[in-house]
């Protein structure tokens, strides 16, 4: 008998039928490829027991100038900065309704209705309340949730359960927050779903109402951030991302101290936990009016007449963390209503929008591209003094998403690509159409590695690196099979640049989750793809290694550890791999296999255990037979396989494990995998040996 190296083309291939791809690899999960050689990927280590709310579709990173390392994180629930593994709430407020008795309690239980006439509120919203009194024995001050309502009204779950039913409250101020949005797309029918003019007459349209992501762009050190179809704000560093508590002297004008140091006209909100002085409400935009660097009266308008106050006030007052409009901040002008996305240029440093409304126009036009004058966040009414402008592009039907290269954004339509370069004045900014007839799934599905853009269509995978490719995918089919198009919207990419990689992490058919992903290798070039549930990802030179969010509401650190450290208490990776099926020359013979030698490396292992994985081989009498049953017909396993274990604990010099696994196994043609699932597992395979030799031409 001859033993035989198994030496196999890096990369997982799914074109083709598994017996056709001889010499390969057909199936993968939580393997990537590293010199031409397939290891289980590094594991993952939440940040902190920390969790936040709603699902996470957007995480940008940025450094203030007091050194603060903040990850900005938005939700479909709320808008968070995390700093040091703590998640701070700035999810910006956009109305404040007062309210005459609005409670409603029933007596022994904590659902509480609550009446509005104004409306504006949806299921899921937040609300916080002040200056109510006592009712049916309860309460009712501070933030809740909703949780089912009507256009004039809604319920909330109060902290204990009501003593009486009745109605009352007194008067209150209810602030409410940006509207919450969906998790996955929610599929519509019926009369007034899709767009106007969709559909065949005397038949219902479809359509579905599009999940929640957060654009985000560092403005030096503040931070501009706003919803997909919404408007921007503006999250002030010197305010911080918690409330600051301020004295108030009640005083014509108003007096205001505060322990830190705000320009003159700076945009300020206030939250109280009891009552704020007459002449002041919560939720509700002032302006500084400097008098000392801690020390400030107010305005309701950049420039207006300072606020008088009177009464009495109680509780404590606070400068909320929250971000304010930019339409709101001083100097403001023309200032964009919505955006589908937004950048901030690294050329001259101005603020695009993309789909915006043109001014002194409501309507936003899909195709409208606008930006502000040159270091300035909020002029956007061009002048001859300034370089504010608009652009508006012709292919497609609407602006999906924009990415900064080196020298360039790229601007992806619907339908089309276009390049956006600075020009300088007059014309300031500039459009080229790249391509026509080319798509993008997702405002998340694309990204940029080494100088060059990727991202995945509709139909295929494409790159950007002067001149636009179809990116050559040897998953193209297993992919666009696997995945649900209902779900685009959902569809990831990131890079992992330590390793040469861009992923796109995409739900799979029925799911309304991110639970797969497909990775191409840029270098090696090659693909591979495995199950995995992210949401979002960071690739930052500010962190030490890829950020990402999960569905358990946190963010996780990738390439640290080798083991699921999602939760506190670390779980093993399952990982795998499965060469496509090889025999002895065309399967003219059947192949008997005694024994498989085994060479790898369990180099990298956690300190202290002693790592081990699984070789099995999957031995078919022919390509339609399915698996033999036993698959061995002797030695050490029925199964055809065999547990290679370490000898020493790690870290070790030198692998040193079972160099040999006994089996019997006779088939035509078989297939190799290598399995692990253990904690502290770690593993780069390298060229395993069989001893093979033919076993003559029927099958028994």
């Amino acid at each position: 008998m001859a033993l035989t190296k198994i030496k196999l083309v890096p990369g997982v291939n799914r074109e083709n039928t598994r017996y056709t791809n001889e010499g390969g690899y057909y199936e993968s999960d939580n393997v990537r490829f590293r010199q031409g050689t397939p290891e289980k990927i590094g594991g993952w280590v939440r940040t902190s027991a920390n969790t936040f709310l709603g699902v996470c579709r957007s995480l940008w990173n940025w450094v203030t100038f007091g050194f603060q390392n903040l990850i900005g994180v938005g939700t479909n629930l709320k808008f968070y900065i995390s700093n040091g593994g703590a998640y701070y709430d700035i999810t910006p407020t956009q109305t404040v309704h007062t309210l005459t008795n609005p409670f409603t309690t029933i007596n022994l239980s904590t659902t509480v209705t609550v009446t509005d006439a104004t409306g504006g509120f949806i299921n899921n919203d937040f609300v916080t309340f002040t200056g109510a009194t006592a009712v049916g024995g309860i309460t009712i001050s501070g933030e809740y949730q909703i949780t089912t309502s009507s256009t004039t009204s809604y319920t909330i779950t109060a902290a204990s359960a009501a003593t009486s039913t009745t109605t009352g409250g007194g008067t209150v101020y209810a602030v409410y927050q940006v509207n919450t949005g969906p998790s996955y797309a929610v599929p519509q029918s019926g009369w007034g779903s899709g767009a106007w003019g969709s559909g065949t007459w005397g038949n219902s349209a479809t359509s579905s109402d599009a999940i929640r992501i957060w654009n985000q762009f560092n403005f030096g050190e503040d931070l501009l951030y706003g919803p997909r179809n919404g408007p921007l704000y503006y999250w002030d560093a010197s305010i911080g991302y918690q409330a600051t508590t301020v004295s108030m002297t009640i005083a014509t004008p108003c007096v205001v101290t505060a322990t830190i140091a705000l320009p003159d006209k700076t945009a300020i909100v206030f939250e109280t936990s009891g009552a704020l002085p007459t002449g002041l409400l919560v939720g509700t935009t002032y302006y500084t009016r400097y008098v000392s660097s801690t020390t400030f009266n107010l305005s309701a308008t950049p420039t207006g007449a300072l606020i008088n106050t009177s009464g009495s006030q109680s509780g404590t007052q606070k400068i909320s963390q929250r971000g304010v409009l930019v339409s709101q901040l001083n100097g403001a002008s023309s200032v964009p209503l919505s955006q589908i996305f937004f950048l901030v240029s690294d050329a001259s440093r101005f603020v695009l929008c993309f789909g915006t409304n043109d001014i002194g126009s409501t309507t936003v036009n899909p195709l409208l591209i606008r930006w502000s004058d040159q270091e300035s966040a909020v002029e956007w009414s061009p002048a001859i003094t300034n370089q504010a402008g608009s652009i508006t592009l012709s292919h497609g039907s609407t602006i999906v998403t924009a990415i900064q290269s080196k020298q360039e954004i790229v601007v992806f339509t619907d339908a089309a690509l276009y390049s956006l370069q600075y020009l300088g004045p007059p014309y300031v900014w500039g459009s080229q159409l790249l391509a026509d007839n080319t798509s993008i799934c997702g405002p998340n599905a694309v990204a940029l590695a080494a100088g060059i853009i990727y991202w995945m269509g509709v139909d295929k995978f494409y790159k950007y690196d002067g001149r636009l490719q179809t990116l050559n995918c040897d998953l193209l089919r297993y992919v666009y099979n696997d995945i649900d198009r209902g779900q685009f919207d959902q569809v990831y990419a990131a890079t992992n640049e330590g390793f040469n990689e861009v992923w796109w992490f995409y739900p799979t058919n029925g799911s309304t989750t991110n639970d797969s992903y497909v990775i191409f290798n840029y270098v090696e070039n090659v693909w591979y793809y495995g199950t995995m549930a992210r949401t979002a990802w960071l690739d930052s030179g500010l962190q030490d290694y890829p950020v990402a969010a999960t569905y358990s509401n946190n963010l996780v650190q990738h390439e640290l550890g080798v083991d699921d450290g999602t939760a506190a208490t670390a779980v093993p990776i399952t990982a795998f791999i499965t060469s496509s099926q090889f025999d002895i020359g065309d399967g003219h013979n059947f192949a008997f296999v005694w024994r498989m030698l085994p060479d790898l490396t369990f180099n990298g292992s956690t300190a202290g255990t002693t790592p081990s994985l699984t070789m099995q081989l999957l031995p078919l009498q022919n390509s339609g037979s399915g698996y033999n049953n036993p698959k061995s017909v002797g030695g050490d396993s029925a199964s055809a396989e065999g547990v290679v274990t370490a000898t020493q604990t790690y870290p070790i010099d030198l692998d040193t494990y079972n160099g040999q696994l006994n089996i019997r196994v006779r088939a035509r043609q078989m297939s190799m995998k290598i399995s692990s699932n253990t904690l502290g597992t770690q593993w780069q395979m390298g060229a395993p040996r069989i001893d093979l030799r033919p076993d003559g031409r029927r099958g028994g």
